[in-house]
């Protein structure tokens, strides 16, 4: 049985469907509700949920930034270069402009973060299992 099975249901906004549109740059089920997705604003915001064991690949913004805030469950963060960071519910990452990073759920646990982004996502290299297991 998984720890915080209650992101299931969402915790603050609802889960959203598959991601399906981005599953190519994750190992694992996420899930994703867009919560501002005006094309007037050059900012997304989302609530962004990943089943245990889900990681995105390792990625950038370029020209913008993304803030994840922990709104559920445990997870990852990690900086390419630096040791991978664990987050809880309250944690707030701000990410810079070209900075390689990754970030997911634990293997034993569901994870939701609030997303704010600008810029262009480049989707590099998957975090293989070798790399995450050594976490």
């Amino acid at each position: 049985m998984a720890k915080h099975e209650e992101v299931q249901n969402g915790v603050i906004f609802p889960i959203g469907e598959k991601n399906d549109a981005y599953a190519q740059y994750f190992i694992g089920q996420s899930y994703y509700n867009a919560l501002v997705a005006d094309p007037n604003i050059s900012v997304g915001v989302g609530n962004v949920s990943f089943e245990p064991g889900c990681r995105n690949n390792w990625h950038r913004h370029n020209g913008g930034f993304q803030i994840l805030m922990v709104t559920g469950g445990e997870g990852w963060y990690q900086e390419f270069g630096k040791s991978a960071q664990a987050l809880k519910v309250g944690d707030v990452i701000v990410i810079n402009d070209g900075v390689k990073h990754w970030h997911g759920a634990t293997k034993d646990s569901w994870f939701e973060h609030i997303v704010i982004t600008a810029g262009t996502p480049e989707w590099l290299e998957p975090v293989n299992d070798e790399h995450y297991n050594q976490i």
